[in-house]
């Protein structure tokens, strides 16, 4: 497996389970071992000379070494068992804690479908190798030396005929291996499409029923799952033709056994006892890489697995606290863009902003206008650091944010996207969720601030009301409402509403700002909007252009100067002008 010693880390904390494991398979070895020899001599001893008590003596003996084979076996499932789920929860743990530390850009190119095939199936398959590790993979090699050994002791002569064959065998599952583990690295990364088609799928599946598209996502699902089917196929192929060859070469051995052996007895140099422990120890030494072969999908997989999650391991975070990065106390909100240049993919894709110089004093509300792809989110993901700019500066009270730790940053910007994310719980844990300390009262008054409080208490169950996966059983006007409630109750300094009113109706729109205008007194606010009626009262409006600022002032001004803004505010409110 690539980079093994990784592994071994996470097999650190479960070391002494791991250590006992591995002596109750040297038990087992041990007691398999034992039971060829004792073979041998109840046939030589007991049998050729009709010697009962041999026979009955030596039958109970094997019948301990059984049992205490058993046993041990027993045990070393049980904690390899323990390692291996204690390795995959590690490992899972470590990638969600990693995925955490992602910035926007490192989300934007590992998708979601990827990383939950990299958190659960490639971490199962690790999991897996891990237990197999500590039970067949090591009890092979040990069954293998101790085989040796033993017909060593029997019959050197034989021995030199199983060492022969060594060789090959190894060759061939060497073989097998580098043959496999592409073909295994394939298999992962159809699973990974096919996920995502899935995902999209289910998501989705309203838009796919309003638009009448289910034979073209029957059939995207099923060239998805076609793909991952031939790569199984491969894979089965590559299985099959490996375990006949081995079996055939175990076998080849047995009967090197039973010729050169058989010929050896009627010329009196073998017992028929040495003859039937030669070929179970023969069996023994060439068993175990037929195991090990049967292990060759498994390791392959698990090899593959490995890779795609050290990927996600060793990825950096494209955001990062600064070592020199220093809290800001007493912050004001007064945010100012000096010169900022930004793209996606840090700098190799076109600019999706250019030169942009805008300042928004403490307790202004500046509101955002502009076409579709004019680069409105880019700007404001920028305040918090969810990307990270290429040219200029943005800054919080006159300085960097680059230069402040991002924790305390974020605390200080409160934001409510267009598309609201809620999670698993009830309303109330939505709310909180930026301040899980919030009083109730507090909860109250943010989503009264927000029009929120009235759905709410018409729920039966009012703020303890369940909701659903991703707000499913909440309209799309009410998941905006309490993501704004939940954005107001972190107290910011910066808020930022992201066209985080496009689906509730003009009425209740006017009572958000309404209440808004009297929470954002003493902060600084930036409302991206669609509905231009949203902006009117704003202190600055900001008109940006194929990512430039095209225009900027307040409502009159920009009347009287922009032929943008007045051509967007006509087309939705009519010829007029202030």
């Amino acid at each position: 497996m690539s980079n093994p010693r990784r592994l071994l880390k996470f097999v650190g904390p479960y070391r002494r389970r791991a250590i006992l494991s591995m002596v109750l398979l040297l038990g087992v070895v041990v007691a398999d071992l034992l039971i060829p020899r004792l073979t041998q001599q109840a046939i030589d001893e007991g049998v050729t000379k009709q010697d009962m008590g041999m026979i009955l003596t030596t039958s109970l003996l094997m019948l301990g070494a059984a049992v205490l084979s058993a046993l041990f076996s027993i045990g070393n499932t049980v904690f390899s068992v323990r390692v291996a789920m204690g390795v995959s929860a590690d490992l899972r743990s470590a990638l969600v804690r990693k995925v955490q530390t992602f910035s926007f850009g490192n989300l934007d190119r590992i998708q979601t479908g990827q990383l939950l095939v990299r958190t659960t199936s490639d971490v199962n398959q690790v999991q897996m190798i891990v237990q197999m590790s500590l039970r067949m993979l090591t009890r092979a090699p040990l069954w293998m030396i101790g085989s040796v050994v033993m017909l060593i002791i029997t019959s050197r002569q034989l021995a030199l005929l199983m060492l022969a064959l060594l060789p090959l065998v190894g060759g061939i599952i060497w073989f097998f291996l580098a043959k496999g583990r592409p073909i295994f690295l394939s298999v992962q990364r159809k699973l990974d499409t096919l996920n995502q088609v899935l995902q999209e799928n289910l998501a989705g599946v309203r838009v796919v029923k309003a638009f009448v598209r289910d034979e073209y996502e029957n059939a995207r699902f099923d060239r998805a799952n076609s793909d991952l089917t031939a790569e199984n196929v491969k894979v089965m192929q590559l299985i099959a033709t490996l375990i006949p060859t081995m079996l055939f070469l175990v076998n080849l051995g047995v009967v090197g056994v039973v010729w050169f052996g058989g010929r050896s007895a009627i010329l009196g140099d073998f017992t028929v006892g040495e003859i039937m422990a030669s070929i179970n120890y023969m069996a023994f030494s060439l068993f175990p890489l037929l195991m090990l072969a049967g292990m060759i999908g498994p390791l392959s997989a698990a090899d593959a697995s490995a890779e795609r999650i050290w990927e996600v391991l060793d990825s950096t975070a494209e955001v990062q606290n600064r070592p020199e990065a220093q809290s800001l106390p007493n912050v004001t909100g007064r945010v100012a863009f000096e010169d900022v240049g930004f793209s996606y993919n840090q700098g190799c894709d076109e600019p999706v902003l250019k030169g942009i110089n805008l300042v928004a004093e403490p307790g202004q509300t500046v509101a955002i206008l502009g076409a579709t792809g004019s680069g409105k989110s880019s700007l404001i993901h920028l305040i918090p650091r969810f990307y990270e700019v290429d040219e200029g500066s943005v800054s919080l009270d006159g300085v960097d944010v680059r230069d402040i730790p991002l924790d305390e940053l974020r605390a200080q910007v409160g934001i409510a996207l267009q598309e609201a994310v809620l999670f698993s719980g009830t309303v109330r844990d939505n709310i909180s969720y930026g301040r899980p300390d919030a009083t109730e009262e507090e909860v109250i008054a943010a989503a009264k601030a927000a029009q929120a409080h009235g759905f709410i208490t018409a729920f039966p169950d009012g703020y303890d009301t369940a909701v659903g996966q991703r707000g499913v059983n909440l309209s799309g006007g009410q998941k905006q409402r309490m993501a704004i409630a939940r954005a107001l109750l972190m107290q910011p300094k910066v808020l930022i509403l992201d066209d985080s009113t496009s689906s509730v109706d003009v009425e209740t729109e006017a009572k958000i700002q309404a209440a808004l205008e009297e929470l954002t007194a003493e902060r600084t606010s930036f409302v991206i909007a669609q509905r231009i009626s949203t902006v009117l009262g704003a202190d600055k409006i900001v008109v940006l252009d194929q990512g430039q600022i095209a225009a900027e002032g307040t409502h009159a001004e920009l009347m009287a100067s922009s032929p943008i803004y007045r051509e967007i505010y006509e087309s939705q409110l009519g010829d007029g002008g202030a």
